[in-house]
This record gives structure tokens, sequence and C-alpha cells, in this order.
């Protein structure tokens, strides 16, 4: 589940210490030590079986909320809770986002999918108080060729920046710069005003990942450091979205494009990442 809002704190980010100074009061950074990283790597292990068991329900004629509701026992049965579940308000264990919709969808019967539909399915899990947030792209085929090669290049895109992560560089060097700089080349836009974030003993914690290029360094990255990359790519030119007044959740692409979301949460070791989802 994505950081709603975070790009009005990006001049404040620019005053804030840098580098090594980023793990002080005021950005609240956590180095995980081994026992939490232990409880965080089994709650990301559920929250991606949760997906695994989900994929074969993915199809036509299922409804979101059918797919939510199978989500929501699935973790119960494991011990486990559903982050989102009232958190802040939200009503469902899961985001659904279908289409334009870029995140935070809530899951609905009236939403059934149909052929040529790409869904986002997001997952966080709570086990034994630590948290577990990952998501997929689902097809609905047979989908347009520009949907397909969307959720493709999202994900290459996600795994490229994952791959840039290493202790000693900045974050936004490895996430937003990566990103940005990949998927220009085929029209889209990454958009800029929801992030991803630390996780792992809350559900979001420092630092703000942001999916594009800020310009300037930013968080120096450590071992233990545990965070999501999850990029939301639009198909088209526009990083511009807006969010539904009626629910207060739904954010959609401004001018009714196509966005796709991956997302792993990825633990920063001595030499190099590990992804725990």
């Amino acid at each position: 589940m994505i950081l709603n809002g975070r790009l009005k704190f990006v001049k404040q980010l620019k005053k804030l210490p840098k580098g090594e100074k980023c793990y002080n009061a005021d950005m609240k950074i956590i180095i995980k030590n081994d026992d939490q990283i232990t409880g965080i790597r089994r709650s990301c292990r559920l929250a991606s079986q949760t997906l695994d068991y989900l994929t074969p329900h993915i199809k036509e004629g299922i409804s979101t909320q059918e797919i939510n509701d199978l989500a929501y026992q699935f973790i119960i049965d494991h011990n486990a809770k559903p982050a989102p579940l009232f958190y802040q308000g939200f009503p469902k264990s899961i985001c659904t986002s279908l289409n334009e919709v870029v995140c935070h969808g809530i899951p609905s019967p009236k939403d059934v999918l149909k052929k040529g539909d790409i869904l986002n399915v997001d997952v966080t899990t709570i086990l034994d108080g630590f948290y577990g947030d990952t998501s997929r792209m689902f097809l609905i085929d047979p989908v347009a060729d520009e949907a397909r090669k969307l959720v493709v290049e999202t994900k290459n895109a996600m795994m490229k920046a994952i791959g840039a992560l290493s202790p000693g560089k900045y974050l936004n060097h490895c996430v937003g710069r990566v990103i940005e700089n990949y998927v220009e080349q085929f029209g889209y836009a990454s958009v800029r005003s929801l992030t991803g974030h630390g996780v792992g003993l809350e559900f979001h914690e420092d630092p703000a990942v942001f999916h594009f290029n800020l310009g300037f360094d930013d968080v120096l990255l450590k071992p233990g450091v545990i965070l999501t990359v999850e990029p939301m790519i639009n198909a088209s030119d526009n990083y511009q979205v807006k969010t539904d007044p009626n629910d207060g959740w739904t954010v959609r692409t401004v001018d009714g494009a196509l966005s796709a979301q991956w997302e792993h949460t990825v633990l920063i070791t001595p030499d190099g990442y590990e992804i725990l989802t």
C-alpha cells in the first residue's frame, strides 16, 4: 500500500541532513536487527503466498470483492491480519486497482473482471506484529498489446531499480533515477505524488521512496534498511493523478490512461539486497 501525498515533502527533504545524517531523529529510518528481519521476512513470505493463492482465482467473471474475501480468509487462516483493513478508515483487506486506477482501489461486488482488464492486487500482512507488503499485476486475457507492454515494462523498471540497490548508494539514484530513465523511452510517466516507503515494524515508515528523479542526493543506504519499491507507471506522458472525492481513496490517472504497478519489499544487505516478497 502506497504513501499518499508525499511529494509535498520534497522541499522539506532538501533541507534535511543527507547521507549518514538521515539516520537521526529528523528521518527516523529504522535499521532492523536480526530478530526483526526474521519476523519481517516471514510476514513478507505470507504476503507473497497470499498472491500465489489468489492467482488461479483471478480470471474473467470474478469480482474484486470476491478476491478480497479470499485474501482475507487466507491471511486469517495463517494467524495473521490484513494490514489495510480499517487502516485510516480503509474498508477492505486488500487494494484492487483496475485499468486506469493507479492505486488504493477498493474491492467491490460491482467490479467484475472482464476480458482486456489489467488489475493490480496489493497485499500487506501483519504476522506476529511484523509487516510484509507486495503487489502484482494480473492480465485478463486477451488484453491489448499496449496494455501488456505497460505491465511488462513496469515490472522491468521495478526490477532494474531493485538491482541497483546497495549499501553506500543513494536511494533515489537507485530507484527514482533508474525508473524514470527507463520508462520515459516508452512514452510513459512515473507517478510523482505517491511513494514507496520503509516497512516492517510499522505499515509505513521512513524513508519515502520516490519513483522519479529528485535531482539531488537523498538517503544513503545502509544494511538493515527495509523498504518497498513500487513504481506506478502511467501509459501516457502525464504523471498526474486524482483521488476520488466520493471514497477518498481510489487514485486514477487524470487523462484516463491505463496505469500499472508492481511492488516488492526489499532488505538492504551488507553486499547488496534481498527481495523479501
